[in-house]
């Protein structure tokens, strides 16, 4: 089994017992792919494989995972609500690369305002400051990607496999678990210029998430580039091709 298949399962056993869902599409040729990596003896089948469902307020939760033996394990989990609520997204972004694990997990937010901080990050403080004590800091992030992260983003670099299975699973389960009570009670917005706010925020987050994707480099090496840029804008950021996204074709700069 692989290092971050039991969050896979915990999430969607979670998902599916408190929310009602349904399968989200996912495309032909995007649901396995694989290839071998390296020659002879150092030869490595690599696996990816993707799962999404939706339900009432959340347009696609999905979820990506790549398996290529010990010193290749990913899992990229992300929900993203539907543009009539003010949910954030909910991020998880679990590496395992020969150099070691990388770990990030948050709800990211789509405004930056007092109001929306004391409503989705500071009921959450205490969690997140009970990790960080457990969790090391994994040091600087690039300027441009701090918009999109909130006042509770975990970041970390732990040396230990035993602390992914333990203190990472941990923080990942009570993060999904306080995301899914805030779903339960999210009211549909239906303020104009609100749910205008809300489309735009999205659109800036999808956006950029699918411009600066950093397995972007992984997949070309491993499938190409051709199913690499399909498969980040057709699957995993692929609201940008949504038909209520029309209005917003145009970059912010412009609108």
């Amino acid at each position: 089994m692989s290092l971050y298949r039991p969050f896979l399962d915990y999430a969607f056993h979670l998902i599916r017992e408190k929310l009602p869902t349904w399968d989200y599409p996912i495309k032909d040729g995007f649901r396995e792919k694989r290839t071998v990596t390296g020659k002879g003896k150092k030869a490595q089948e690599v696996i990816t494989t993707s799962y999404a469902l939706a339900s009432e307020k959340l347009r696609q939760i999905r979820a990506a995972m790549v398996e290529g033996g010990d010193s290749l394990q990913v899992l990229n989990f992300v929900i993203f609500p539907h543009l009539h609520y003010d949910l954030p997204f909910f991020g998880a972004d679990l590496v395992t690369l020969p150099g070691g694990h990388l770990i990030a997990l948050d709800m990211q937010p789509l405004f930056h305002t007092p109001d929306y901080r004391r409503k989705y990050s500071d009921p959450l403080l205490p969690l997140f400051q009970k990790y960080r004590q457990q969790l090391a800091w994994g040091g600087d992030i690039p300027e441009e990607a701090k918009p999109f992260f909130s006042p509770i983003f975990l970041w970390t670099r732990p040396q230990k496999t035993e602390i992914v299975q333990t203190v990472v699973f941990s923080a990942f389960q009570d993060y999904l678990q306080a995301y899914i009570q805030f779903v339960q009670q999210a009211e549909r917005i239906t303020d104009s210029q609100r749910l205008a706010a809300i489309r735009l925020a999205q659109w800036k987050y999808v956006r950029y998430r699918a411009e600066k994707d950093p397995a972007r480099g992984m997949f070309t090496r491993l499938y190409g580039q051709d199913w690499t840029e399909e498969y980040i804008h057709g699957f995993l950021f692929d609201l940008l091709r949504c038909p209520e996204m029309a209005p917003l074709a145009t970059p912010p700069e412009k609108l």
